[in-house]
This record gives structure tokens, C-alpha cells and sequence, in this order.
């Protein structure tokens, strides 16, 4: 697979049902969010008021399964390879695709994710662990609150990536000039400053390898939604399940 296109038609035939990290270099990645119109301007202004966290890429009309920036031939309901059905705050189940659950009321907003940096940080000679191991990226709820906004708030969530001590100054100013994939880490050093208790049981994702010599660096995450989603208690609403991310054709214009 090297389009982008062929890897979402891998996704749709159920070839492809792993995490998406590494996939599609050159692309934003993108977290997914589908929730009814009615709740829309809400999510929307706590996007923008976290934007650290929830950097808007895309937002689809009500009804709209193919997002006219973020992908014009692509379909919202069998494009990620795992997603996330939530009922009044409960995870429901994990389906393959959303085509029952989909309808005209919807409107889906695309999120950025820092998967979209990671080939950057290679390309660099920083390693991406999760990426060399072939897991996923460990996901932690933090004890630093987000900024509400209408029925949605909730705690910060950060993702892992153990970086050699002597590159970590590096990693901060590749990862600052992709601004819609979290841009420059949010903390580095101590788990417990983030409230993290026990970086080998993430909340999401697959524990970390750090090795000696590296340090935990911890980046914004466009998980941090879910987390106001369950909060929030909606009827119904469905998300990419963490690391299972949603490609877009939007390339990864860096910033200076």
C-alpha cells in the first residue's frame, strides 16, 4: 500500500485492522469524531478552545460521509479501521465499520493526530518506539482540565514517545512546525507532573518500551475528546478507536 487511496480501500475490505501509525507518510492523520447536528456548534467551540489538543482539520455538513478538505472520495463509515460506538458516555462495542449507525443528523469533525509527525521525527533520526515495535502509541488522561465549552469538558489526554536525553531539544522544535498534528510536546520529564501515576498502564494504546538514556515526552492528543464525550453522557456517539486513525489527502504542509 502507498496511496492514500489504496490503504482506505484496504481499510474498507477489513485488510487492514491495526493501528495506523507509520501509514501514508507525508499526510495528516486525522481523529474522528461523529455526533449529532444539535451538539455540533458545542463540540466545535471546545475545539477551539483547546486547540493544543483538538486542532480542526475538516467538519463535514449533517449527512456528508466524505469530507470536502479532508477527503472528497473517501467515506466517513468504512474508512478507519476500528471505530468506537458510545452510549450515554459507555463504550458500546468497537465495529468495523459504521454504516448502522450513520444517518442525516451526523456531522463528523476530523481532528488532528500526531501520528503526522512521526515520519518527520524519523526522517530526522529520532525513533518513534511504537512504530519499531509495531504497537500502539501509549495514551494517558491527565489531571489538567480542559477548557469547556456548552455540554462538553473533560481532562487533557497526552501521548507517550520515549526520546534519547540528547534529542529531546530536536524532537520539540520538528514536532512545533506541525501545529495541526499538537505541534511542540506538552510536557517532558515526570509522569507524575501530568498526574500519571504508572506509565506502564496507559489508558489507551500499548505500555511503553523506555530504554536507558531516553526520556518520556508527552504530546497533546486528539483523544482528549473521547474523554469529554464520556463526560458529556450523549445519546450516541462515535468515534475512531485510539491509534486507528482516519487518512486524509491534506498533506503535512510543516510551519515555520
Amino acid at each position: 500500500m502507498k496511496t492514500v487511496q489504496e490503504i482506505r480501500q484496504a481499510i474498507a475490505r477489513g485488510e487492514w485492522r491495526k493501528p495506523t501509525a507509520g501509514l501514508a507518510p507525508g499526510f495528516i492523520q486525522a481523529n474522528l469524531v461523529i455526533l449529532e447536528k444539535r451538539y455540533a456548534f458545542d463540540f466545535l467551540l471546545f475545539c477551539q478552545r483547546n486547540e493544543k489538543a483538538c486542532p480542526v482539520i475538516d467538519v463535514c455538513e449533517s449527512g456528508e460521509v466524505a469530507p470536502q478538505l479532508a477527503g472528497p472520495r473517501a467515506d466517513v463509515r468504512i474508512h478507519v479501521p476500528r471505530y468506537r460506538i458510545y452510549r450515554k458516555g459507555v463504550l458500546a462495542e468497537e465495529p468495523g465499520d459504521i454504516l448502522a449507525y450513520f444517518n442525516d443528523e451526523m456531522v463528523s469533525f476530523f481532528l488532528g493526530c500526531s501520528f503526522s509527525f512521526e515520519h518527520d521525527l524519523i526522517a530526522n533520526g529520532i525513533p518513534v518506539r511504537h512504530i519499531e515495535l509495531g504497537c500502539n502509541v501509549p495514551m494517558y488522561i491527565t489531571n489538567r482540565e480542559c477548557r469547556p465549552a456548552g455540554v462538553f469538558s473533560g481532562p487533557m489526554v497526552v501521548t507517550l514517545r520515549p526520546i534519547p536525553e540528547d534529542r529531546v531539544d530536536d524532537a520539540a522544535a520538528i514536532t512545533a512546525k506541525h501545529r495541526k498534528a499538537h505541534g511542540a510536546p506538552l510536557h517532558v520529564g515526570d509522569p507524575a507532573a501530568l498526574g500519571i501515576r504508572d506509565v506502564q498502564k496507559p489508558d489507551f494504546g500499548d505500555p511503553p518500551e523506555i530504554r536507558p538514556g531516553e526520556v518520556p515526552v508527552f504530546w497533546a492528543c486528539g483523544v482528549t475528546p473521547q474523554a469529554a464525550l464520556m463526560r458529556a453522557k450523549l445519546d450516541l456517539v462515535i468515534t475512531h478507536a485510539p491509534g486507528y486513525m482516519f487518512i486524509t489527502d491534506v498533506p503535512d504542509v510543516l510551519e515555520s
